[in-house]
This record gives C-alpha cells, sequence and structure tokens, in this order.
C-alpha cells in the first residue's frame, strides 16, 4: 500500500483536486456494479472494468475514482471511473 505522506502528494491528473484513499463502501459501491446480467462499470476511457477494484484513490469532490493496480496508482485521466 501507499504510504500516507505520498498520497498526501497525489492530485487529480485532470483537476488537480487532492486524491484519498476510497474507503470500503466507495469499492463495494463501485463493484456491485461489476454484477448482474449488464455490468456498467467503464473508465473514462470507455473501457470496460471486469476486475473487482481491491483500491482506488478518492478525488476529494468524491466524484472520481482512480483505481490502483497491484499497490500503484492509475493517474492517467482515461482511468478515471465516475462514483455514481
Amino acid at each position: 500500500m501507499i504510504p500516507a505522506d505520498l498520497i498526501d502528494l497525489l492530485c487529480c491528473p485532470v483537476t488537480r483536486l487532492p486524491l484519498v484513499l476510497a474507503d470500503a463502501d466507495v469499492l463495494q459501491r463501485l463493484n456491485a456494479r461489476l454484477q448482474g446480467p449488464e455490468p456498467s462499470l467503464r473508465n473514462a476511457g470507455g473501457e470496460k472494468i471486469s476486475a473487482p477494484l481491491d483500491a482506488a484513490l478518492l478525488r476529494a469532490d468524491g466524484t472520481v475514482v482512480y483505481p490502483m493496480r497491484d499497490g500503484i496508482p492509475m493517474l492517467l485521466a482515461d482511468e478515471a471511473i465516475a462514483v455514481e
């Protein structure tokens, strides 16, 4: 996992708003969108998300997360996932 002092330095690549670790509730809501006959989880680049999110960084306004893969944050605009 990323040390807290490093997370404090990270920001959204689009808005420059700060990022925080997404809590379990946010991850659960996003992963629920992977279930059912019509999974609806896509990133900003239009790519379907098929694997559950283990960790993500939540933008300070609470509207977008950036997934983390193997402990590495994917801080690219196209990787953003809308939190609905």
